[in-house]
């Protein structure tokens, strides 16, 4: 199986590249399932139910998200019926919504995709480690191909994770920083990793946001309503190669994609 996991879809610049450019992707790599961190897709922050049915219909099988995924509160009655959109599992029980959800491919085979959040410099939430282990604890064992989004501030707490799964899921992806990494490796057990998928919508920009309003918030220490940027598109992320039979990762690959198109 490959998964093509799309790194944080960053406004409509985001939602424009995506469809732009998805469809060429899992042409090209002969991608099973499509599963994207969507919870800045609204705006630059946050997602409403209305934006996640519009990437739903590019071709995203699963999205995840992170600590914004609560900016719009029409999405919590979404996440209460929806089991394609995610947030992570390690909210306290009662939260609207789910962490793990399985889908089945076009070619009938299962997945299983996870959210998870890290806890240093973001929420005080219950330990994503041990959030892992429970909720793997709860799949059946014929569900094998697992995909792990682990969106968290502190890189060491991303390759802590990896490491914590290594041989027990298919990859963990981090997310958050919409800066790609280029540490994509598979563990020693079989675990493919990378630190950061990175951010699809505008390079030109200081993480999605337009410089001069993020240059200025820096030199003067001013608040600012913070646009998202519209130059140099392009979709990031990582595909993963799986072997099915034993969930096992057999090769990762970072994925940087110009677009053409404007926003």
């Amino acid at each position: 199986m490959k998964i093509f996991f799309i790194g944080d879809i960053m406004g409509s610049p985001g939602r424009k590249t995506v469809s732009a450019l998805l469809h060429k992707v899992v042409d090209k790599y002969n991608i099973d399932l499509v599963v994207a961190n969507g919870e800045n897709a609204s705006g630059g922050i946050g997602i409403t139910p209305e934006v996640a049915e519009q990437l739903f219909q590019t071709g995203i099988d699963v999205m995840t998200s992170g600590n914004h995924i609560w900016k719009h509160k029409e999405i919590q009655a979404y996440l209460e019926i929806s089991d394609r959109l995610l947030r992570p599992a390690n909210y306290p029980s009662g939260t609207p919504g789910r962490g793990l959800t399985v889908i089945e491919t076009a070619a009938g085979e299962s997945a299983a995709v996870l959210n998870l959040e890290g806890r240093i410099f973001m929420n005080p939430l219950e330990c994503p480690f041990r959030t892992a282990d429970r909720e793997l604890a709860s799949l059946p064992p014929e569900i094998k191909t697992i995909l792990v989004d682990m969106h968290a501030e502190a890189t060491s707490e991303k390759l802590a994770l990896g490491w914590y799964l290594d041989g027990r899921v298919s990859a963990v992806i981090g997310t958050h920083t919409h800066v790609q990494t280029a540490d994509e490796r598979i563990l020693p057990n079989g675990t493919g990793y990378l630190t950061d998928a990175g951010m699809t919508g505008p390079a030109d920009s200081v993480i999605g946001v337009k410089k001069e309003i993020a240059l200025d918030r820096f030199l003067t220490q001013m608040p600012h309503k913070f646009e998202v940027a519209k130059r140099d598109l392009v979709l990031e992320g990582a595909v993963v190669s799986i072997d099915s039979e034993t969930g096992k990762a057999v090769a990762i690959t970072r994925i940087r994609e110009k677009c053409s198109a404007e926003s």
